[in-house]
């Protein structure tokens, strides 16, 4: 049967060509030369009958089938992951660990409490939080590095594959620091943006094209002073220490504001909302572990959003 000729050895391979789009690099990562590479995407493509990769200038491009194959080979290594812990820990070894991924914003006001509950539970898993752009963490998940993302809700085209699951929604605000100009001038706020430096989410970052189509339907074609970050340590630093103006998510900044060391400017930023939850494979099967960290979560998620209500 063709799936008893399909190896772990083709998956870890072809998974690393299609996140890399080289044979050059994957034999990097993977320790072994890139004919051995060449040859073992070969003889899956054979039992498989399609081609999964083609050539595109000096790299690779996935094929159609190579990107539906992609997801379930993710999904299979990741379940099979899941199953050396599971069978590890049960021998007495290291409890299984969950890894999840989680935008800024979820991270600093959701995270904490809802792994505070997950503890409590005394299920002894290890936890790996990772935090990063979304786009980056919905590829680790795609691969199966990740078990979950918690974060804004993709554009269409990067959910294939995917599962969302609706928590709560949120808009992007313009943070300052205490006893910002802008907070008592009496003119136009778009007008006056130019003058401070501005903090933008970078390009790549899922809520830059709302950010940008804010700006633009306000007047605000471009602005000569941009630093682009996804740090929020070093936009709640130099904001504290300067001028600037911090275009961000709500929930990066809503325990500052809270304290009072950051302020608001007064712009009505509706039109940002956007959707935040949690983000799955389609064909992962969580384990009890992941199970009670998402029910965790989606408690920690409520509580929060009673608490800005």
């Amino acid at each position: 049967m063709t799936e008893n000729r399909v190896k772990f050895r083709h998956l870890q391979a072809f998974t690393e060509v299609a996140r890399h789009r080289s044979v050059v690099k994957a034999a990097g990562v993977l320790n072994i030369s890139q004919p051995a590479v060449t040859k073992t995407i070969r003889e899956l493509e054979e039992v498989l009958g399609v081609a999964l990769t083609e050539r595109e200038g000096r790299g690779i491009r996935i094929t159609r089938y190579g990107e539906v194959f992609l997801r379930h080979a993710g999904a299979a290594m990741s379940a099979l992951r899941q199953g050396l812990d599971s069978v590890s820990h049960e021998r007495g070894g290291e409890a299984p660990l969950l890894r999840v991924g989680a935008l800024p914003t979820v991270s600093s006001h959701i995270m904490p409490t809802a792994i505070d509950l997950f503890l409590k539970e005394k299920t002894w898993s290890r936890i790996k939080i990772v935090t990063g752009e979304n786009a980056v963490l919905l590829e680790q998940l795609r691969f199966g590095e990740l078990d979950l993302v918690v974060g804004r809700l993709a554009s269409a085209d990067r959910m294939a594959g995917f599962l969302f699951e609706h928590l709560y929604s949120e808009q992007v605000v313009f943070a300052v620091c205490a006893g910002h100009p802008l907070l008592v001038s009496s003119g136009s706020i778009f007008s006056q943006l130019g003058d401070f430096p501005i903090l933008m989410p970078t390009q790549s970052s899922i809520i830059r094209p709302f950010v940008d189509q804010f700006l633009i339907a306000n007047g605000v074609s471009s602005l000569p002073s941009q630093i682009e970050t996804v740090s929020d340590a070093f936009g709640r630093a130099f904001v504290l220490s300067s001028d600037a103006v911090w275009i961000i998510s709500a929930g990066v900044v809503t325990r500052d504001v809270e304290d009072g060391r950051l302020q608001t400017l007064p712009i009505d930023t509706t039109e940002t909302r956007g959707p935040v939850g949690l983000t799955m494979r389609t064909e992962t099967l969580p384990s009890v572990a992941l199970s009670l960290l998402m029910q965790t979560i989606r408690e920690a998620a409520s509580a929060r959003a009673r608490i800005v209500a």
